[in-house]
């Protein structure tokens, strides 16, 4: 029998009044539009299927004698496809009357498909796992291909057996809450499943489609696509708008860009970065994918626009493979900032690139702290990169940064106005002197907010546009052409791949349908405006059913691009649908709606102004309204509001008569529905019982509400609708630097104290851990410590700091001890992540630094495989570690004889589980240090390491190696400190017999310590020259 008559067969059995071979008979109820759906296919049946259920479950005890089996069977004592109540259960096991093992079960959604082909079932595989069915595939190939629609929300708890039930009633309402809850988490899941699959051409019916089959490619794209770390969890609903009452939308075509000269495949990237080098010239660094197998990429390629070619260059030295970094081009120079080189080493070096000499550099930095981050964002202005946003282990970013490549300081930039939240895979570009900022990701959900910041007054406003704007992505393309801001691609993905583009005089958006003969996914590509060409590389994604995808460079004309959209300027017309987030909050009940003519002034451009959670809370004839309620309809009250989406959640919620009575700021919609009398109704509801339920329960029951329910449920309450005199609009918060201020200032005038004071306020300051440390500089006069019981908790409140610490001077003894005080909180010991590495220590007794990080970098990114290293001023493992753990060192031999560092030293060992190939020497070095048998030797040890510079050179092999010698220099004497340095050194060696050839193979300038002196490193080389 071939699939379409079993599918008839199968179809005409479920369409039968007969009951089915299940225990239960027929299908359940809540999973027939679903499994209609996907009947409606042709390529599609199901063969058999559960909606989830709770159960109890009798089964018979095992005996030692009984073949092993998967199940030993049972019978149902209860079984539930819906939520339950508590009641419903205890009588059937108090007292328990079985004479068999009970099982308390929660089991979600399963269904059997046969499929056509494997095509079609890696596409419903696909579809379904992208829908939160995770657990999803293909259980058979055979002679029949079936597939299984599942997840993993299951629990099975054992009550007890024939002789006692061995839980407490208290215990099996607890069960039953949970089990309430993974009911309702599994009812989301189905149904949004099942809006997937109308999306995608499923009708529902059971009616011939074999017309709007679901080609893979298209479907996969869309919704079976997983981008690798997981950037399609979150999904939007497709805005493309195919109403008469729109105005025509144009298309254009993309072309491809044909490759020449190397293999399309090294172009095969995301992640990675591009600037754009002249006139048709686009420079490409690192990213993941590439020839061969798919990597994180450190590779440096141009690419010729106009010839397709292809050109690897072979820079010396450079970055480690990494992606989510930037890259910026600054005169000859092409700077690559942060990104990603593993789940667990967060990048924040600055490498620089000359065009010219065809080399690589580590850009030692200073000023500001800038912490490390990837999916971040930079644009250029003059000489600055301005550098916004971006992740961090867990933590989202929204700080601006600005890097002079003049003077290699950064500067971290105070935003005033509007605030911008925090966001990752974001946009960022700079139109003269103003910087555009759209979309990202917030780690709960994408976004579609557009912003300008302008760099001359600091001032951000956030833009409210005209027409269709972009609905909500990340990891998307921006890009800036004459006067128009363009948006492309991202997540999540579209059906149609359409290009809006913003005019950013009228402030108007127009959209245009991209039209490609290829697939393409631009997810983390790039675009380049070359020209009057766009050029778009790489891009694409991990798909669950098909590995990974990736895009072709592709290329559009601006000219002619420009030339449509000037040629579609909107016009006002009427619209038949409310804003699409509105309308899935109000719950598709209105999705018929009709703007009537009294608001056709706020229709700009064909739409109704949209309402979105960035906007200002709405006017309704000059005046905001609220919902007042008795206080113990409060809670009740809020969950409708907030589910209904009625709720308006920019303006704060207050009390009235002493608290007796909550008022909750509404939107727009709700007043609008109010008015309408048949929407309101006459009855009233019965609300007993609805106030105890539990949350899960109310979530369900809400769900299956109507909205003229829900609104009837609120008048029953007593809910009045009043005009909001308080109008409480949340305000974005101050930065913890005027927090801080005001905070102080206050305590200054409390104690009588002058306000100049203030001026000895910290503008910056460091983390260790979860140690927020005020500089050295901050608070210095006698008259803070006079007041510090109620300073210190205030400035710790400010900057939202658990553990607050004073930092002090290094303490100027041979142990360089620290001098930090800790002021708030019990004791020092800090847990610090840097660049992959944990570093522990206690904070007090233990000097740390920042400005050692590009220096600590350096040293990581050596290559040291076969090498034995000499720390003689290891300390908790500044250089150790990052020698061992990056470099690879063989064995390192680390001099300490500090007890505290110590102590530190061999904790950090072994938490980066290297304590293996490092011999830790308490005590002097110059006692205990070995030698003959380094490769290299480090000395960190500021303002000077010249006392153990001959126990360096002992230390090296009779066939010389590398030292690495540190020193605080003026700035004007540095050429005479390094002469000093291969002076003294090549002295050492031929007092020790050695015929060494003494040479400098690197200056590197750390940072500045302080006012015209720098803390260098000279790399200092010594060959044998008797082995030449």
């Amino acid at each position: 029998m071939d699939f379409q008559k079993r599918k008839s067969v199968a179809l005409a059995a479920m369409n039968s009044p007969a009951p089915d071979k299940s225990p239960k008979g027929n299908i359940d109820a809540p999973i027939i539009p679903l499994l209609n759906a996907i009947n409606s296919h042709p390529s599609y049946f199901t063969t058999s299927s559960c909606s989830g259920r709770i159960s109890i479950l009798s089964q018979p005890t095992p005996t030692s004698s009984a073949p092993k089996k998967k199940a030993r069977g049972g019978t149902w004592v209860f079984v539930s496809h819906d939520v339950v109540q508590p009641s419903s259960l205890i009588p059937l096991l108090f007292p328990s009357s079985a004479e068999q093992n009970l099982v308390f079960r929660f089991e979600p959604l399963i269904i059997a498909v046969e499929c056509a082909g494997i095509e079609s079932a890696q596409s419903l595989v696909s579809l379904a796992i992208s829908c939160g069915f995770r657990e999803s595939g293909i259980t058979s190939v055979s002679k029949r291909v079936i597939i299984a629609i599942r997840c993993s929300i299951r629990m099975e708890v054992p009550l007890g057996d024939s002789e006692k039930i061995m839980v407490s009633k208290e215990y099996v309402e607890y069960l039953v809450e949970v089990a309430n809850e993974k009911m309702g988490a599994n009812r989301k899941r189905t149904d949004h499943f099942h809006e997937k699959l109308i999306e995608n051409w499923f009708s529902g019916k059971n009616d011939d489609v074999e017309a709007k089959k679901i080609g893979f490619l298209g479907s996969s794209v869309e919704n079976g696509v997983e981008v690798l770390e997981g950037e399609l969890g979150s999904d939007t609903e497709d805005n493309y708008n195919t109403d008469s009452g729109s105005p025509e939308v144009s298309s254009i075509s993309l072309s491809i860009v044909e490759v020449v000269g190397e293999p399309v495949e090294r172009l095969f990237l995301w992640g990675h970065s591009a600037c754009t080098l002249d006139q048709n010239k686009i420079i490409i660094f690192g990213g993941f994918g590439g020839i061969g197998r798919h990597a994180r990429r450190n590779d440096l390629l141009i690419l010729n626009t106009e010839s397709g070619v292809v050109e690897p260059i072979a820079g010396v030295g450079g970055p480690s493979p990494r992606l989510g970094h930037t890259s910026s081009v600054v005169g000859d120079c092409i700077y690559v900032i942060g990104g990603r080189a593993d789940p667990l080493n967060i990048l924040n070096d600055v490498w620089v690139f000359n065009k010219t000499k065809k080399e690589w550099k580590l850009l030692p930095c200073s000023g500001s702290l800038f912490p490390p981050r990837h999916r971040h964002t930079a644009s250029v202005v003059g000489s600055m990169i301005y550098v916004f946003g971006g992740i961090h282990n867990d933590d989202i970013l929204s700080s601006l940064y600005v890097l002079d490549t003049d003077t290699s300081e950064w500067t971290e930039i105070e935003i005033q106005g509007d605030r911008v939240g925090p966001r990752h895979s974001h946009s960022m570009e700079a139109n003269g002197s103003k910087l555009y900022i759209f979309g990202g990701y917030n780690g709960e959900k994408a976004l579609g907010d557009l912003y300008c910041f302008d760099i001359e007054t600091g001032l951000c406003n956030k833009i409210k546009t005209n027409g269709k704007s972009p609905n909500a992505r990340f990891s998307h393309l921006m890009f800036i052409y004459s006067n128009y801001l363009g948006i492309l691609g991202g997540c999540p993905v579209s059906k149609h791949q359409e290009l809006f583009l913003l005019d950013l005089q009228s402030e108007s958006w127009n959209s245009i349908i991209v039209k490609s003969s290829r697939e393409c996914l631009f997810v983390r590509s790039t675009v380049n405006v070359v020209g009057d060409n766009l050029t778009i590389i790489g891009g694409g994604a991990a798909c669950y059913a098909f590995g990974t995808k990736f895009s072709e460079p592709m290329k559009i004309n601006l000219l002619h691009l420009t030339s449509l959209c000037d040629s579609t300027s909107p016009t006002a017309i009427g619209v038949k649908h409310m804003d699409s987030q509105m309308e899935k909050k109000s719950r598709t009940k209105q999705k018929d709606h009709v703007c009537s003519t009294q608001d056709s002034e706020q229709k700009v451009n064909g739409c109704a102004d949209q309402v979105s959670e960035f906007e200002e809370p709405r006017e309704n004839n000059g005046c905001l309204f609220a919902v007042r309620l008795a206080k113990k309809y409060a809670k009740l009250g809020k969950d409708i509001l907030k589910h209904f989406g009625w709720l308006d959640i920019l303006r704060k919620v207050y009390t009235q008569e002493g608290g007796t009575h909550v008022c909750f700021p509404i939107n727009e919609l709700f007043c609008n529905l109010l008015e309408d009398k048949h929407s309101l109704g006459d009855n009233s509801v019965s609300l007993d019982g609805l106030q105890s339920l539990k949350p899960s329960s109310l979530e369900t029951l809400l769900k299956d509400m109507s909205d003229s329910e829900a609104l009837n449920i609120l008048l029953s309450c007593g809910a009045t609708k009043i005009v909001d005199e308080v109008i409480n609009v949340k305000k974005t918060p101050n930065s913890p630097v005027k927090v801080m201020k005001e905070a102080v200032a206050t305590l200054l005038k409390h104690h009588g104290l002058s306000s100049e004071f203030l001026e000895q306020l910290p503008s910056r300051w460091e983390r260790l851990g979860d140690i927020t440390v005020l500089p050295v500089t901050s608070f210095t006069d006698p008259v803070w410590d006079s007041i510090g019981e109620e300073l210190w908790p205030l400035v710790a409140q400010s900057l939202g700091t658990q553990r607050l610490a004073r930092q002090g001077r290094i303490a100027p003894n041979g142990t360089r001890d620290s001098k930090l005080e800790i002021v708030v909180g019990n004791d020092g010991w800090v847990r610090h992540r840097e660049n992959g590495i944990l570093y522990s220590f206690d904070a007090t007794k233990c000097m740390f630094s920042w400005g050692n990080l590009s220096e600590k970098l350096r040293m990581a990114n050596l290559e040291c495989r076969d090498q034995i290293i000499v720390d003689l001023f290891a300390g908790i493992g500044y250089f150790v570690l990052p020698f061992l753990v990056r470099a690879n060192a063989k064995m390192i031999y680390a001099c300490e004889w500090n007890p505290h560092a110590i102590n530190a030293l061999r904790h950090n060992l072994d938490a980066n589980l290297v304590a293996d190939r490092c011999i830790v020497l308490e005590g002097d070095n110059r006692v205990t240090a070995p030698k003959g048998i380094a490769d290299r030797v480090c000395l960190g040890l500021i303002p000077s390491s010249e006392c153990s510079w001959g126990v360096a050179v002992r230390a090296l092999r009779n066939e010389g190696g590398t030292l690495h010698i540190h020193g605080n220099v003026k700035d004007t004497e540095e050429g005479q400190w390094v002469n000093h340095v291969v002076e003294s050194i090549s002295d050492v060696a031929k007092s020790e017999g050695h015929t060494w050839e003494v040479s400098v193979k690197h200056v590197e300038r750390v940072k500045w310590y302080a006012p015209h002196i720098r803390h260098l490193v000279v790399d200092i080389r010594c060959n044998n020259l008797s082995k030449r």
